[in-house]
């Protein structure tokens, strides 16, 4: 589906929501998409996947669409939900409540979408509402991007003349100015994790802030505009000449949320990058995910990244939240008018082919048309699942992304692509870099200092070249054990698929793609990891080219591997 008019980003929209009309509940307050496990209880399972498609409406009815069977069961599931007499009343709260979550997109649609949202309710259903939106103000919420929701909420309620908290939205608004680490960044409250809610979170919802609140404080809102425009410049280069966006760290179940950031800069009426470089980067982003497998039988989206994948997964990933990234739409609230409905989709400037994104803690690399991308290893040591996987290792692409692990115990289960894992000597464990103790990012190289088990450090250099990179990793263990260097998973079964591994190299590739390893090194002997199957979040069956090495105790080792890619 070609990306142009406005009538095409709707018919989008469409596509993707039109197959849950049937599917919301009696009263229209709640929506049972699947069945699999969440930290939080069915009542916030069910009140989430009502919420999130909002993300879309809202702009949808802002910019003139009409749809009136989603109008009524916007207007009947807002009325029943938040009333406590009701049989789908979604409730009174605990701490860290998921339900202040999507209270942010009910929120929204009282500020953008007035006459859909809000104006419909009769007096006491208006009454409800905003009795049960103040109920995020009496209860604790982390200290991070939930702020916004709370922020939102409150600016919602004070415009409509309800009951609202400035004390909150006060503190609220500080903490959000205490995450701003400067060149456009913020970190997400303790969090040193950069990753894509720098982009879907803080930037977007400072943007909503922004277009709600520029008559009343045009000084922060201008602080908010001018980050975005900062951070945009280094965010540009996370996506690839295809439409796709780097696979990288937590959140990737929200999927086309990727590109969000880009539809509020838009929103925001933010121009140093024009109109048609932004709409390419939307367009060519959602014909991406168009293209993938993510929906299952019936419609809906399901869990995973480009294809159904649990394994992948976070603990809090209900069947209704992959519809968070309907925030990416937020451009159909714009007029008819705007630059951006009327320019052509553009092609991505021309960019730096190693760009350092020093907030980030990470080198951007450019090659061809595949964007790789080198982290330092920040992350929590443990999280909401698969962390190490998913921020830690040497090198994550567009193309052949990463992979998860199904197990710690022998290698095609751990899958341990773009990574360098460690075998002991008489066992089966497998280990690999879950944070870097220390790191430096310069110029041309990342340095990371690391210990996958007590009594094995390493440190190792990554070095963007021509066609890949190159690592160079000294190691010192206390015990005998097998280092394996690991390159890129490549897709299994697939035309042309082919692999050799022999001396110190190893290959695996097919018509399209292919990734090379050549190893430097004690023992160094090529080999092919066959993965288990759904651990590459792009595809469900892949091929790691390898490296291994012997690495005997006591003694200051030093490896060598160059990792080459190509791309068709």
């Amino acid at each position: 589906m070609r990306l142009e008019s406005k009538e095409d980003f709707r018919q989008w929209m469409g596509k993707v929501l039109d197959p849950l009309k049937p599917l919301y509940s009696r009263g229209k307050a709640r929506l049972h998409l699947g069945d699999s496990g969440v930290t939080y209880p069915q009542v916030s399972i069910e009140m989430e996947a009502f919420s999130r498609p909002l993300w879309a409406l809202v702009p949808f009815w802002a910019g003139g669409g009409e749809d009136r069977e989603f109008e009524e069961i916007y207007r009947e599931g807002l009325a029943n939900g938040s009333d406590p007499d009701h049989e789908e009343y979604w409730g009174g709260f605990t701490d860290y409540d998921q339900r202040f979550v999507e209270m942010a997109a009910i929120a929204s649609g009282i500020l953008f979408a007035l006459e859909k949202v809000w104006e419909p309710l009769s007096q006491k259903a208006k009454q409800n509402l905003a009795d049960w939106l103040y109920g995020i103000n009496e209860h604790i919420i982390p200290d991070c991007n939930w702020q916004f929701f709370m922020i939102l909420v409150n600016v919602s309620l004070k415009k409509q003349g309800y009951r609202f908290s400035q004390e909150k939205l006060e503190s609220g608004l500080e903490k959000v100015e205490s995450y701003y680490l400067g060149d456009g960044w913020y970190r997400d409250g303790g969090s040193a994790q950069k990753d894509y809610y720098i982009s879907f979170a803080m930037h977007y919802y400072g943007l909503l802030y922004a277009a709600a609140m520029e008559k009343e404080e045009p000084e922060r809102c201008r602080r908010f505009k001018e980050r975005a425009e900062i951070f945009a410049r280094d965010f540009i280069y996370w996506f690839d000449e295809n439409g796709s966006a780097l696979p990288y760290g937590r959140s990737l179940a929200y999927r086309f949320g990727q590109a969000a950031f880009w539809s509020a800069y838009v929103f925001a009426g933010l121009d140093q990058i024009p109109a048609g470089v932004v709409k390419g980067i939307l367009a060519r982003h959602l014909n991406w995910w168009d293209s993938q497998k993510i929906y299952d039988r019936d419609g809906v989206l399901t869990i995973g990244y480009s294809y159904p994948n649990l394994i992948m997964a976070e603990r809090y990933n209900a069947p209704g939240s992959p519809y968070w990234g309907m925030k990416s739409l937020l451009c159909l609230a714009l007029p008819d008018s705007h630059p951006f409905w009327q320019e052509k989709a553009a092609p991505l400037p021309e960019l730096e082919k190693v760009k350092v994104l020093k907030q980030a803690d990470m080198i951007m690399h450019r090659l061809g048309k595949e964007v790789v991308s080198y982290p330092a290893g920040v992350c929590e040591k443990y999280g909401h699942g698969h962390v190490p996987e998913k921020y830690s290792k040497f090198a994550y692409s567009t193309r052949f992304g990463f992979s998860v692990a199904r197990s710690q115990i022998v290698l095609h289960e751990n899958a341990p692509d773009s990574a360098l894992a460690f075998v002991i000597d008489g066992d089966d464990y497998v280990f690999t870099r879950k944070v870097s103790l220390s790191y430096e990012v310069k110029e041309d190289r990342v340095i990371s200092t690391w210990q996958p088990f007590p009594g094995i450090l390493v440190t190792s250099t990554v070095i963007p070249q021509e066609g890949g990179h190159r690592r160079i990793h000294e190691v010192e263990s206390s015990f005998d054990c097998t280092a394996y260097d690991c390159g890129f998973s490549v897709e299994k079964f697939t035309p042309g698929y082919e692999q050799k591994a022999g001396g110190q190299e190893a290959e695996v590739r097919y018509d399209a793609m292919g990734c090379h390893v050549r190893g430097d090194g004690p023992e160094a002997k090529g080999m092919i990891i066959e993965a288990d199957p759904n651990t590459n979040v792009l595809y469900p069956n892949g091929s790691i080219p390898a490296v291994s090495y012997w690495i005997e105790k006591g003694k200051k080792i030093r490896l060598e591997t160059v990792v080459r890619t190509f791309v068709k």
